[in-house]
């Protein structure tokens, strides 16, 4: 069974950063994909960041390109997601997922049947 945690979000002014932490379960990291979502009021969850089982490197939607990275501490079984230069459009509840994802379809919540409970980020203009 996967347990995923988020934590570290909160309310920042435009420009500033966050950072969010994702505590999974033991070998969580060693088994699946693992991406990042968020979901703003009223809108559909969307891709964030993803980091593949098999490589270090993220990638990253368009609109976080830059501004955002996407870590993991495999010996603390902590997926990070460092938030710099936020802006008010970035406001959403963010989560973590863990999954197995084909091809290039990591920007899908499809793949992803481990979800967490997710954690509010709100920018202020």
């Amino acid at each position: 069974q996967v347990t995923l945690a988020e934590s570290g979000g909160g309310s920042v002014q435009a420009g500033g950063s966050l950072r969010l932490s994702c505590t999974a379960s033991e070998r969580t990291f060693t088994t699946y994909d693992m991406g990042w979502f968020r979901q703003a009021p009223g809108k559909k969850r969307e891709f964030v960041a993803s980091i593949r089982l098999t490589s270090s490197a993220g990638d990253y939607a368009d609109s976080v390109q830059g501004r955002f990275m996407i870590s993991r501490d495999i010996a603390k079984d902590t997926l990070y997601l460092q938030m710099n230069s936020l802006q008010p459009e970035d406001t959403a509840v963010y989560y973590c997922a863990a999954g197995i994802v084909t091809g290039s379809n990591y920007h899908s919540t499809i793949p992803y049947g481990y979800w967490g409970q997710g954690t509010q980020v709100t920018v202020s203009s």
